[in-house]
């Protein structure tokens, strides 16, 4: 008797908690809404998602630059973290000796914990004198960003790529050798593929860090409402933008900042939705 009423109750407690999750994204989706949509009505669509010139003070709301400047940015610590956060997972997974394995795996858990701000004054100090020194420009440019994010979105990958790894059958991976498959082979034919579904997880994630990421990100972009020609000049994105003005806006100007944050919502939900979609495409192949 007991058994079955703790059985209901912990079946209760479950429900109410992902009621809870389900109840606070409606939420935040409604407050966006109803807070960003007259500011775009007011401002119009066109002119506040293609504009280009962000001004205040002359009634200009065009929010362009920061969409491109955004998706430069993470594109980039795309292009960074991606790679070498799947390697090392790998490594960490299936090739990593057993007396290095703790020490590695404690320093990516240590990453994971660093505050943004921590990140922020490191790519300020070090990455933003190595850009301006080996690339040009004066540092504070797309291209250190995305080196910045790209290390910060490594802990994110790593760690749920290496648990998915570790979540595949090993016969999977003892069949593979038994039909002649070097081990390098082996993972990557078989193992890395079976577990395709918690990798992807794990870059949406990435991703999601990178393009939300605000104080770190800061202090290295260069924070310049403008189309850029390279990587080696300042933006601004969507997240900076909001935090370096909301302190102050107050009126039309405080409801667009907050529809830039609807913008970036939508932008996060489309990447989360392109990403399951593609995960159902390859479950049915």
């Amino acid at each position: 008797m007991k058994r079955k009423v703790l059985e209901k109750g912990m079946k209760v407690l479950f429900l109410l908690m992902a009621t809870v999750s389900i109840l606070s994204v409606l939420l935040i989706c409604i407050f966006m809404l109803i807070s960003g949509v007259p500011a775009i009505r007011e401002i119009g669509l066109f002119d506040f998602l293609l504009g280009s010139k962000w001004s205040p003070s002359g009634n200009a709301y065009g929010i362009f630059p920061m969409i491109v400047g955004s998706v430069y940015v993470t594109g980039g610590a795309i292009l960074v973290g991606v790679p070498v956060g799947l390697l090392t997972a790998i490594f960490l997974a299936r090739f990593c000796p057993r007396k290095i394995y703790r020490p590695v795996k404690t320093f990516v858990d240590i990453l994971a914990g660093i505050p943004s701000i921590v990140y922020g004054f490191f790519g300020m100090t070090l990455l933003v004198p190595l850009v301006r020194t080996y690339f040009g420009g004066n540092g504070n440019s797309i291209l250190t960003a995305s080196l910045l994010l790209g290390l910060m979105i490594l802990p994110t990958i790593i760690s749920i790529t290496e648990s998915s790894l570790r979540a595949v059958p090993e016969s999977y991976y003892e069949g593979a050798l038994a039909l002649g498959a070097t081990r390098e082979r082996a993972v990557m034919t078989t193992v890395f593929p079976a577990a395709k579904s918690g990798i992807m997880a794990g870059i949406v994630l990435g991703i999601g860090r990178a393009i939300g990421e605000t104080m770190a990100v800061i202090m290295v972009v260069g924070n310049q409402a403008r189309l850029p020609s390279s990587i080696l000049d300042g933006v601004r994105t969507l997240t900076t933008n909001i935090v370096l003005e909301m302190g102050y806006a107050e009126g039309l100007h405080r409801e667009a900042l907050i529809a830039t944050g609807l913008v970036l919502f939508v932008f996060i939900l489309l990447i989360n939705l392109c990403f399951s979609l593609l995960n159902r495409r390859k479950e049915h192949e």
